[in-house]
């Protein structure tokens, strides 16, 4: 994706445009959606908002009687056991939606950790790029078959405004020389923003289309390895509880430019774009801070995102996909 494409489009919607916004009048009656993390927060509110559009909606789930009892009230879900953190578990949980489903519509990858302490994964991983990026690219792996059957299928990424701060470790990704949980969590959404980058760049001539995005600044579960206090001396928090961080959005609200990358008209026959507040952001400053907006260049560089594909590829054993080839 050149960079030149990652600028305003002129969205109708904005930061504080909610999920009801974003769908009103959209019928999605008939489509499939898979939705990562589609039992709290965020991925919550996605996918009640999908199942009210009519979309039949697929939550893997590391806690399946917590996902069944969150979703419960909610027509059109159905949960299937899966841990992002073991790729075993997620070929597994791959197989029963392939025996299930002959196309899937729209992915939704929005699982996911922040700021963890250090936890190693499988082989030795560092925990937060296993949860957040390797198994979303094992799963997207092997269901890739399906987006492709679906001739128009979209994939969307969260990723984070914290990728600012690092671009991929190429010389120690896994922290081996030393743990720092802020980096591991840039690292990880920096891997979400190129993957889509990546992955749109395979699956266009299959009509798989990506994205990935910064869904906004939201109290949601993703806070829950951080203690109280420390939200507290971040000012996103009172000693209370209550939300007092400035421009902080309400669950419906971060829930909205996910769901605008699924189903905008604007982005049609577009990918490999970073999104936020329901618009495709612009290319930042290196150093401007976090809170400004927009994107690195180095997220959505098509070199680094091949780059980590191959990496990915390599550590995760997935089925790799080829261009234009229903990705076998």
């Amino acid at each position: 994706m050149p960079l030149t494409e990652q600028q305003p489009l002129g969205s109708p919607f904005s930061a504080v445009s909610t999920a009801q916004d974003v769908l009103a009048d959209i019928d999605l009656s008939g489509a499939t959606a898979l939705v990562t993390g589609g039992y709290s927060g965020l991925g919550l509110e996605t996918a009640r908002s999908l199942a009210a559009a009519g979309v039949r909606v697929i939550v893997p789930a590391r806690r399946p009687s917590e996902a069944r009892a969150a979703l419960a009230d909610v027509d059109g879900c159905e949960v299937i056991p899966m841990d992002l953190a073991d790729l075993g578990s997620v070929r597994t949980a791959a197989a029963q939606i392939s025996g299930s489903l002959d196309r899937i519509d729209l992915l939704m990858a929005l699982a996911g950790v922040m700021a963890t302490p250090e936890k190693r994964v499988g082989p030795g991983w560092e925990g937060q790029l296993a949860v957040n990026h390797f198994g979303h690219f094992a799963l997207v792996g092997e269901l890739y078959p399906l987006l492709a059957a679906a001739g128009g299928a979209r994939v969307v990424v969260n990723s984070s405004a914290g990728h600012t701060l690092t671009d991929i470790r190429w010389h120690d990704p896994h922290f081996r020389t030393g743990y720092d949980k802020w980096l591991a969590y840039g690292q990880a959404k920096t891997a979400n923003a190129l993957f889509a980058v990546q992955l749109d760049t395979l699956g266009r001539n299959d009509g798989v289309r990506a994205f990935a995005l910064h869904p906004g600044k939201i109290i949601t579960g993703l806070q829950r390895e951080m203690s109280r206090q420390e939200q507290i001396d971040r000012g996103w928090i009172d000693e209370h509880g209550t939300v007092i961080g400035a421009d902080f959005k309400t669950p419906t609200q971060g829930a909205a430019t996910g769901l605008w990358a699924a189903t905008s008209a604007l982005l049609a026959d577009r990918g490999g774009l970073y999104l936020e507040d329901c618009e495709v952001a612009r290319i930042s400053d290196p150093g401007a801070p976090m809170d400004d907006g927009g994107v690195r260049a180095y997220a959505v560089d098509s070199g680094p995102a091949a780059r980590l594909w191959e990496l990915s590829v390599a550590a995760t054993g997935a089925t790799p996909i080829t261009r234009g080839t229903s990705g076998r």
